[in-house]
């Protein structure tokens, strides 16, 4: 039987060069995205460097000209990497925790993976049912699924990007050795050097390629988060030192008066106000992302009824794939729901601690799996109006539920929060990338197909480069107790804000010693920033006031190198131009850093 002309495409699609390209170029960016999430608290898209690279790679070397075949490289790398800001925002709170709770220690390897790949599978299988409503009958704006497709129309400006972005990574490259190896401070301290500001008066510069990548990158839109920095240290830390809010003690010498002062305003104040901010912040999203439930379920109501009318779409994965595969991942999270127990975890696998632990197993799943669903149709809908996501307030209250439905077992809340955080990931990634197909002239279904069959890959990645972080040797960044940075609370420390933010509040919900008043104070102040038309302001707030003022304002540099040469030279050379150069250096420093720690890690294991 042969095909029908409808069927023949003449561009090649779901190619093995475009899967193994996105693959190779998922990983990479998996492991970048991580590094740079521990360090400023938010992920990246890879959506548009998948897409210049790939004009590089696959139109460049390999002299292929089909931009739906770009589309598959660039939908199966961002699927892959999506995985990193899961996995980053949530995990490292259990580590982090372990530092005071030994019985944290070492958690178990298995549930934690069958968690992550049940909630990339299900953010997934969620969501290809609503495609045909969200994309093509209410056409959601999902602006960055626009952007990609503009690029990918624009092949002639792909291979010139791609030569930008790898000057942009050679420059980082050099720079990350030159700083690890002593040559340049990685941290300038303009005001001890000079000797115009106090300790407690920060006025240094990060040495970070990324850093100011990310601040060239997200231009004016980066501008509250270096803001909230300035607030933090150039106007709430003079004044609690100058009020007299925060005492010396006697014992400390007056040569160190400096930088006690410095410790205490940013561990007594800075820090738990903006661990709160974070929160009221997140959680402010969420609420403000209710009216997008009743626009999902009209979504879901109309695509049952558009299924029943015309049957399954071949346009589409078939149904029985959707349902085998949305089973396979409540399988994985019951699994990972029972071997998380400690009974089991400990004691082993035997008849009466499993039907023990069943009750909270099976809660945890039709809970969990109840509000994974919820939040990734949540998710889909508010990116689909505004690109903004609530993940972290999503992934916040789903360790909130676990933790009082486990009955206060730390260790399996996290991990549901992982999958939670994941699941909300892949979706509003994946309508992301139909958007950009449906633009193209893509079939939904290949580009379905690739996802699916690559989901497992991220989750891997992410969870392996924060084993690797955690246990970075002496000397190298890391966000673990005995990184060098850390313990000499360094800008070198990767201080895992959003993780931190979920570390502050289990620490609450566990102990009613913690600094309850500032969390909540934090919290009410980041609630009510969020009235501000400026999408995520207390989030980008209360990031600023976790992270070191150095950190901060490098990247603020970014964001006003990026205004002004917008400003002089349009929007035209930003997009050519300034963001492949930004993704370079972003990436460049990342991997460069991760190929650091490897080689440190294995000269140290010999």
């Amino acid at each position: 039987m042969s095909a029908s002309p409808a069927d023949v495409r003449p561009w090649p699609e779901l190619s093995i060069p475009a899967m193994l390209f996105g693959t190779l170029q998922g990983v990479v960016m998996t492991a970048s995205f991580v590094y740079i999430a521990l360090k400023l608290g938010f992920g990246l898209g890879g959506s548009t460097v998948a897409a210049i690279l790939g004009f590089v790679a696959l139109r460049g070397v390999m002299g292929r000209k089909s931009i739906v075949e770009n589309n598959i490289n660039q939908t199966v790398a961002s699927g892959i990497n999506t995985a990193s800001s899961g996995v980053v925002f949530t995990l490292p709170a259990l580590f982090l925790l372990s530092v005071a709770d030994p019985t944290l220690r070492d958690p178990p390897v298995v549930p934690l993976l069958l968690s992550a790949i049940a909630g990339s599978l299900m953010g997934i299988v969620l969501i290809i049912p609503l495609r045909k409503q969200m994309v093509e009958f209410e056409r959601l704006k999902f602006p960055s699924g626009v952007a990609v497709a503009t690029l990918l129309k624009s092949p002639g400006e792909g291979l010139s990007q791609g030569l930008v972005l790898v000057a942009g990574a050679a420059i980082a490259v050099l720079l990350t050795v030159v700083v690890n190896l002593g040559v340049v401070a990685e941290d300038v301290d303009i005001g001890k050097i000079t000797g115009l500001a106090p300790e407690w008066l920060p006025i240094a510069l990060y040495v970070s390629a990324a850093n100011f990548g990310a601040g060239l990158l997200s231009g004016k839109g980066g501008l509250p988060f270096a803001l909230g920095g300035v607030l933090a240290w150039w106007v709430i830390s003079p004044v609690a030192v100058t009020s007299g809010w925060v005492p010396v003690p006697d014992a400390v010498p007056a040569a160190e008066t400096g930088g006690y002062l410095a410790g205490e305003v940013y561990g007594q104040m800075l820090r738990p106000v903006g661990i709160g901010m974070l929160i009221g912040g997140a959680l402010a999203g969420v609420v403000s992302a209710f009216p997008a439930v009743s626009g999902a379920l009209r979504s879901l109501q109309a695509a049952a009824k558009l299924a029943r009318e015309q049957g399954a779409s071949p346009e589409e994965l078939s149904p029985t794939v959707l349902g085998a595969s949305a089973v396979g991942a409540l399988v994985m999270l019951f699994g990972s729901a029972i071997f998380t127990n400690p009974d089991i975890r400990v004691g082993g696998l035997d008849g009466a601690a499993f039907v023990a632990a069943l009750p909270v197993a099976l809660a945890v799943t039709v809970v969990g799996g109840l509000w994974l669903a919820l939040a990734g149709i949540i998710v889909a809908q508010a990116t689909g109006a505004t690109d903004i996501s609530p993940l972290s307030g999503l992934a916040l209250i789903a360790v909130t539920l676990m933790f009082f439905i486990t009955g206060g077992d730390v260790t399996a809340a996290v991990f549901l929060g992982v999958a939670v955080c994941i699941a909300t990931s892949q979706c509003a990634d994946m309508m992301q990338d139909l958007k950009t197909g449906h633009l193209v002239g893509s079939r939904p279904r290949d580009q379905q197909l690739a996802q699916l069959l690559l989901c497992w890959l991220g989750p891997l990645i992410a969870i392996g480069v924060i084993y690797l972080l955690w246990q970075t040797p002496d000397g190298s960044p890391g966000f673990g107790p005995d990184s060098y940075a850390c313990m000499n609370k360094e800008p070198g420390c990767l201080s895992a804000p959003q993780a931190g933010a979920l570390q502050g509040m289990i620490e609450a919900l566990r102990s009613s010693d913690a600094a309850v008043d500032k969390y909540l104070s934090g919290a009410v102040i980041g609630g009510a920033l969020s009235i501000f038309p400026i999408g995520g302001i207390a989030v980008l707030f209360g990031l600023a006031m976790y992270l070191p003022f150095s950190i901060t304002l490098a990247y603020g540099v970014g964001n006003v190198v990026a205004m002004v040469l917008e400003a002089r030279l349009g929007r035209v050379f930003i997009g050519r131009k300034l963001v492949p150069f930004a993704a370079g250096l972003i990436v460049g420093e990342a991997l460069t850093q991760l190929f650091w720690n490897l080689a440190k890690t294995a000269m140290g294991a010999s």
